[in-house]
């Protein structure tokens, strides 16, 4: 399980930010970072694959799992490694383009979980106003699901100046006027995230979470319809 060694390790390897000092402390990192987030992904398993069959679970870095060193070609900042880790659920990129997802991920300074996209694209933003704006089944099921999860998460992503929509009631304006959406609950809760409770807490708010990720899915395949027709 995560413990204070964890948030140790990813601070000082980035304070370092030294190869020299991560291949003398890689045992640390096997032992703090990826053994735990590894344990975390297969007890995760089968909650997600009762959620979506297709989201991928492999316990592995560049699977499930995140890499330590940062992708530097095009950031100004060019510190080798990063202080956050975390899993991550999704389907195949290969497969499928610009899909939401579940993920945890952990930081020295807190932690934070939930389901959403890493960025949104606005073809797939528009997806989910028409069927916000049409009262779909779906969407009436991810806004219950949101209604019944207030005091977990909050949901993010940055908003218009102003509204779009400005006639339409509150509740729909907090998600059509939106440039990106996700349900994030954010935590310092270290005696929880050090405890054999974590999985069991966060399968249970996933499975909260599945009526919202299961209309993102489905729009997304309206988007995927769209654009095929608008290519033809």
């Amino acid at each position: 399980m995560f413990s204070q060694q964890t948030l140790d390790f990813l601070f000082e390897n980035r304070l370092q930010n030294s190869r020299e000092w991560f291949e003398a402390h890689r045992e640390d990192y096997r032992q703090y970072v990826l053994a735990p987030l590894a344990a975390l992904v297969s007890a995760l398993t089968p909650t997600m694959r009762d959620i979506d069959p297709s989201l991928i679970c492999e316990p592995k870095v560049d699977k499930s799992i995140s890499r330590i060193y940062r992708d530097t070609r095009f950031s100004k900042d060019k510190s080798l490694y990063r202080d956050t880790a975390w899993a991550v659920f999704i389907r195949d990129k290969r497969l499928y383009e610009g899909l939401p997802g579940y993920f945890f991920e952990i930081t020295p300074a807190g932690w934070r979980y939930g389901c959403g996209y890493y960025q949104t694209s606005p073809d797939s933003m528009g997806s989910i106003r028409e069927m916000a704006l049409k009262n779909d089944p779906d969407f009436q099921a991810a806004l219950a699901a949101y209604e019944g999860a207030q005091g977990i998460f909050e949901m993010e992503g940055e908003l218009y100046k102003r509204s779009k929509y400005p006639d339409q009631p509150e509740k729909l304006r907090n998600w059509l006027d939106r440039k990106g959406i996700g349900f994030i609950r954010n935590s310092v809760d270290f005696g929880l995230l050090f405890s054999d409770g974590l999985a069991p807490m966060l399968a249970g708010h996933y499975q909260r979470l599945a009526p919202i990720y299961n209309f993102f899915i489905k729009a997304e395949g309206r988007r995927a319809i769209s654009s095929t027709i608008g290519n033809h």
